[in-house]
């Protein structure tokens, strides 16, 4: 009994994967974007969900959502749009992002199969320190409104405010968060049967391969309850995660 949730933008090019540009045009960018957004909708579409929700900004749906709820983003900054999702859907609810479209049905299953009593929520943390999925078990937005959101301490500040909560936390596998073309050939070199990864093949044809590393690809064997990690001096990032 439990709903998934990807949050996506439309993929209009100057507006996403803008760090791609150069050696990528803004076309191309957005391009490998809504490859990346199929390959997740397609995950999300596959799992023994109750419910499936599109959380979006935009106009124009993407393809491989028709059987998702729609929900729209409202205005604000992102640890306010994601506290709105989580006030309005009920029971046991797991957000995704789209950018890791390396991500696997096996990767996700602990979720769909472990809310024990003894399991809250499931954090899936991001290579760049922020987090690539958030569930739990009885959804609240207060968890995440004021959680600084674009930076490399978000993770560990949204771990904080979860223990803090008293939330017992399960930990999904370390992705790749795809921000940077070399995020972008690593991830396509884990995952090179994926849209996202013909969509690069197309734009980047020069793209030197990566060789993935155990954070690129999607380990199926969850760790053992989260520890709140201190939150670091942190930096800025340009673009958002989860979205």
């Amino acid at each position: 009994m439990t709903t998934i949730v990807v949050i996506a933008k439309e993929t209009i090019p100057g507006r996403v994967k803008t760090r791609l540009h150069p050696p990528l045009s803004l076309e191309q960018a957005a391009d490998v974007a809504a490859a990346a957004i199929q390959d997740t909708l397609a995950v999300a579409s596959a799992l023994p969900a109750t419910r499936r929700v599109l959380l979006f900004d935009g106009n124009r749906t993407p393809p491989g959502s028709e059987q998702f709820d729609v929900i729209p983003q409202i205005g604000g900054d992102l640890d306010a749009r994601l506290g709105a999702l989580f006030d309005e859907v009920d029971g046991p609810t797991v957000l995704i992002g789209m950018d890791t479209p390396q991500v696997t049905v096996e990767t996700l299953t602990p979720v769909f199969a472990d809310w024990t009593d003894d399991v809250d929520a499931w954090f899936g943390p991001a290579n760049d320190g922020g987090f690539w999925a958030l569930g739990l078990a009885r959804p609240t937005g207060d968890l995440l409104r004021g959680v600084p959101m674009s930076r490399d301490d978000t993770g560990a500040h949204q771990l904080r405010r979860l223990a803090e909560a008293g939330l017992r936390v399960r930990t999904l596998p370390e992705l790749v968060d795809v921000d940077t073309i070399d995020d972008a050939r690593l991830v396509a070199a884990t995952a090179p049967r994926s849209r996202f990864a013909a969509a690069l093949r197309l734009a980047d044809p020069g793209g030197a391969p990566t060789t993935p590393t155990r954070a690129s690809s999607a380990s199926t064997s969850p760790s053992s309850t989260a520890v709140a990690q201190t939150p670091s001096p942190a930096r800025s990032t340009p673009e958002e995660p989860l979205s």
